[in-house]
């Protein structure tokens, strides 16, 4: 979910994100020239979001801001943004307390700023979790400089979405046209970021940390055998690792956004019926809160409990 507030911040402060008109006649975000976000009505209005919940039998949603979030403009604008989109979020979920929680936004690239607005949304807003992108203006998550943030948010044992944007050198990728970033260039920016963290021990450094790779973990879970042989067979792959890549796949979460049953059936084979969240991708142009609820309930029963919401009570503690 987006708000005014943010949205002029972005079309004040963005830099290399342009809020312009896009193929179709649509409103988009653009990176470098390259369209990857389609601004949607539902995107700022949250009884259309309850409607829509109500028509697909959702109980309860817990909403983040999408990409580019705000990793954009000065150290100040880039916490008002975050500021904007988390008080916000938090008087809807009071609005709606049965109805709505959130994940806050950080200045992640201001880690200074960052950690205080962590402490604010969790303990005076409600947040039940953390949003981050699966880039941070180019730079990689498992960079020292964000170690402060992820220690806390360890510390605390929050669930953190993994969400693509842009991926870095999106320009050099060639992903201007044919809206290349949505379809492939996020899969492929989620499928790089968690592979990083994978093979740089960020899991066992962080072992309270409840990481969820949105759109069904990318890529990964069709990576996993590939990830696991080069593993086995290069040495730069063991450098800060003992366990093959696959069983760190069994540690963290992934979302039922993947718009087929068998990439769904994958992700729940590969992450374990106990790592499967549902998810809709709505208010994105591409959402489909009733298409990704129906490949969920079509689930054998005690998974298709456990993904539909039981997962969910249990790492959020709803």
């Amino acid at each position: 979910m987006l708000n005014d507030a943010y949205l002029a911040l972005l079309k004040k402060h963005g830099g290399s994100y342009k809020v312009n008109k896009v193929a179709g006649g649509h409103t988009g975000i653009l990176k470098d020239g390259a369209p990857f976000m389609t601004l949607t009505p539902g995107m700022f209005d949250y009884e259309a979001r309850l409607r829509a919940m109500d028509a697909a039998g959702v109980d309860l949603a817990i909403v983040t801001l999408t990409s580019p979030n705000v990793y954009w403009g000065s150290a100040r604008q880039s916490l008002e943004a975050a500021r904007a989109v988390n008080d916000d979020m938090s008087a809807q979920s009071r609005r709606f307390p049965e109805r709505i929680r959130f994940m806050c936004s950080l200045p992640w690239q201001h880690p200074k700023l960052a950690l205080p607005e962590l402490n604010r949304a969790c303990d005076e807003l409600g947040a039940v979790g953390v949003m981050v992108l699966a880039n941070i203006d180019g730079e990689s998550l498992t960079h020292h400089r964000y170690g402060p943030i992820w220690r806390e948010i360890d510390r605390r044992g929050l669930p953190v979405l993994v969400h693509p944007s842009a991926p870095p050198a999106t320009k050099d990728l060639d992903l201007m046209k044919y809206n290349l970033i949505a379809s492939v260039g996020f899969m492929f920016d989620t499928s790089l970021a968690v592979s990083r963290m994978i093979f740089d021990g960020f899991l066992e450094r962080h072992p309270r940390l409840k990481l969820i790779a949105a759109h069904g973990g990318g890529a990964l879970p069709y990576l996993a055998g590939r990830l696991d042989i080069c593993f086995d067979n290069m040495p730069a792959c063991r450098e800060k690792i003992s366990e093959r890549p696959s069983s760190y796949l069994r540690r963290i979460y992934y979302d039922s956004v993947v718009f087929q049953q068998e990439s769904l059936e994958l992700a729940l084979k590969v992450g374990g019926a106990d790592k499967l969240l549902f998810g809709s991708d709505y208010p994105h142009n591409i959402g489909d809160m009733k298409g990704c609820l129906s490949r969920v309930n079509a689930l054998p029963a005690a998974q298709r409990d456990a993904v539909r919401g039981g997962n969910a009570i249990r790492i959020f503690s709803l």
